[in-house]
C-alpha cells in the first residue's frame, strides 16, 4: 500500500447503501394522529402511529397521482390521500378503499399498494428499514433496529441533530478522522495544536466494520481529564464503526460508563443528517456530562458543519481526495468495506473484510 492513494471516486464509492435501518426521525416529532414527511436516501417518506402508538413509514407518493400521502388524514388504521380519497393501510400500504368506483367495477382496489417500510422505535428515534427505494417488501427477514448499548437500568440520556450539506462519504469519513481535532476543535474544553502527539492505537476487524480496541482515552482532551477526575476510576474507551453509518463509542471507568451512537444519514446526494445519543451513569446528580453534551457538543458540531460547508467549495473544482496512511486508514477501510459488500450482494458470496488481522495505527493529534 502507498503512502499516499487517492480517495474513491467511483460511483460505486457514492452509492448509498440500502437493506439497513436508518433513523428517519425524532420520537418526540410524532405527535397524535399527525402524519410527518421525512427523507431518507432520496426517498419521501410519510411517517405517524397507529392507534396503538405504534409507528409506521409509507412512501410519501399515492401509487393514483403521485400525490403525497403526508398532506392527507389519518384516522389511526388508515392514510386517506387528500387529492382524491384513496385510503391505504397504514403498514402495509395496501389499498382499502376507492371512493370514486362504483359497484360494477372491475378494479380490486387491494391489489394496488402505496411502498411501505418495516418501522422500529429506539432510543427516541424512529428507524425506517430502506430495503429498496420503492417500498416493496423486504425478500427475507430483516435484523431488529440499531439500539444503543447500556450498562445498567439507571441512567440519563441525550441526544442532539445537525444538518451535514455533504454526500454522505464525506460526511462519514470526516466522522472517523482523527487528526483534525488540534485544528478545527481548538478550546481550552477540549484541546489545541500545542497539545499535538504521537498516538498508536489498535483496529480489529468486526462484522461490517471495524473497531478500535479497548484503550485509555487521549490524555490531552479535557473531557476525558474531567471523567477522570469525577470518577477516580482509570478510564478505557472502545470505538467501533459499522455499516452503512454507525459509530459507537463506550468509556467505562469502573462502575461508571458512558456509551454513544453518532450516525450519519443521507437524505440525498448532497444533504446528510447527524444524529448523536449518549447515555450515561457517571455520577448524575452532578450536571457535568450533560452540560459537556448539551452545551458544549453544540459547539462541537458546529465546528465540524462549518469546515465540512468550506470543503465543499473546494471539492467543486477538485473531486478527488488523497488518503494517507495511517491517519487516514480508516476512512480507506470505509470504502473498502462499502465495496466488498456491494460485491457480495451482486455475487451472492460471502463478504471478504479488508482487514484479516489486528492492525495498529500510528499519528499525530
Amino acid at each position: 500500500m502507498t503512502d499516499a492513494t487517492p480517495s474513491q471516486n467511483s460511483d460505486t464509492a457514492s452509492q448509498m447503501l440500502w437493506g439497513f435501518w436508518y433513523p428517519a426521525l425524532r420520537s418526540g416529532e410524532l405527535r397524535g394522529g399527525k402524519l410527518r414527511r421525512a427523507m431518507l436516501l432520496e426517498v419521501p417518506l410519510a411517517i405517524g402511529r397507529d392507534a396503538a402508538g405504534k409507528p409506521f413509514a409509507l412512501r410519501d407518493i399515492c401509487p393514483h397521482r403521485a400525490f403525497p400521502l403526508s398532506f392527507g388524514r389519518f384516522d389511526g388504521s388508515a392514510v386517506e390521500c387528500a387529492y382524491h380519497g384513496w385510503q391505504f393501510d397504514a403498514h402495509t400500504g395496501q389499498c382499502r378503499h376507492i371512493p370514486s368506483l362504483t359497484a360494477d367495477s372491475k378494479l380490486k382496489c387491494e391489489r394496488i399498494y402505496a411502498g411501505s417500510f418495516p418501522c422500529e422505535e429506539r432510543d427516541g428515534y424512529i428507524w425506517a428499514f430502506m430495503e429498496n427505494p420503492d417500498g416493496r417488501a423486504p425478500a427475507g427477514p430483516i435484523p431488529p433496529a440499531p439500539e444503543l448499548p447500556k450498562f445498567s437500568a439507571s441512567h440519563k440520556i441525550a441526544r442532539l441533530t445537525a444538518d451535514l450539506p455533504c454526500g454522505v462519504d464525506q460526511a462519514i469519513i470526516g466522522l472517523m478522522d482523527p487528526a483534525h481535532g488540534p485544528f478545527v476543535h481548538q478550546a481550552w474544553w477540549w484541546r489545541s495544536r500545542h497539545s499535538i502527539r504521537d498516538k498508536a492505537k489498535k483496529f480489529e476487524p468486526i462484522e461490517n466494520g471495524f473497531r478500535m480496541s479497548p484503550h485509555a482515552p487521549s490524555s490531552n482532551s479535557a473531557p476525558y481529564k474531567i471523567l477522570k477526575l469525577l470518577t477516580g476510576e482509570p478510564a478505557t474507551t472502545t470505538i467501533d464503526f459499522v455499516l452503512p453509518n454507525q459509530r459507537f463509542e463506550q468509556i467505562r471507568a469502573g462502575k461508571y460508563w458512558l456509551s454513544s451512537r453518532t450516525t450519519v444519514t443521507p437524505v440525498d446526494r448532497n444533504l446528510c443528517r447527524l444524529d448523536f445519543v449518549a447515555a450515561w451513569n457517571i455520577l448524575p446528580w452532578i450536571p457535568i456530562v450533560p452540560f459537556i453534551i448539551r452545551v458544549l457538543g453544540p459547539r462541537f458540531i458546529r465546528q465540524d458543519t462549518e469546515v465540512i460547508k468550506k470543503q465543499m467549495l473546494g471539492l467543486k473544482y477538485q473531486d478527488r481526495m488523497m488518503l494517507i496512511d495511517d491517519a487516514d486508514r480508516q476512512a480507506r477501510w470505509y470504502f473498502e468495506l462499502k465495496s466488498a459488500l456491494l460485491e457480495s450482494r451482486r455475487t451472492g458470496e460471502a463478504m471478504r473484510h479488508p482487514m484479516a488481522e489486528l492492525v495498529t495505527l500510528r499519528w499525530r493529534s
